[in-house]
């Protein structure tokens, strides 16, 4: 009945190899971290499951496109703000109560950058915000390195149990 589920998996990776399945996962990974729709759990997921060799590169992988396209987000919160006092002819305050405090708890706040929607609004709001640059890269990348990782821990568990 799934036969052709199982040719067609045969017929991808004749011509899509590991090499290209890695680079995949990272335009996927980056494309899920800007305001671009993308899947790359699912991608991660068919890439260690036919190449279960390269769950570790493909962590690796997949954290690095992730952690680029948030990078990108972020700064496009930057820019955008800049661009807003330059043409609308005001200063952000950055100095009331509820600013300043969101940027003193905010980048440990980053690690929720992975939720669904939400976190693209808190790496892009970190931007506007001018929240610390390396603090903020550090707890973005401990958030999406950690749902990598699980994934990668949970797809290892299955094909040993699979097996």
């Amino acid at each position: 009945m799934f036969e052709w589920i199982a040719q067609l998996s045969a017929w991808l990776q004749s011509w899509m190899g590991p090499q290209a399945g890695l680079w995949g996962l990272f335009f996927s990974a980056f494309a899920s971290a800007t305001i671009l729709p993308g899947s790359s759990e699912v991608v991660m997921s068919a890439l260690v499951t036919a190449y279960p060799h390269l769950a570790w590169w493909a962590l690796l992988v997949a954290t690095v496109g992730n952690l680029c396209g948030a990078l990108l987000t972020f700064w496009m919160g930057a820019w955008s703000r800049l661009g807003y006092e330059r043409f609308q002819h005001v200063r952000v305050d950055l100095e009331k109560p509820l600013v300043q405090r969101l940027r003193r708890i905010g980048p440990p706040a980053l690690v929720l950058s992975i939720l669904p929607l939400v976190g693209d609004a808190l790496v892009l709001a970190a931007g506007w915000f001018r929240m610390p640059f390396w603090q903020s890269l550090f707890w973005i990348a401990v958030g999406k390195g950690t749902r990598y990782l699980l994934l990668v821990l949970g797809l290892i568990g299955v094909l040993k149990w699979a097996a």
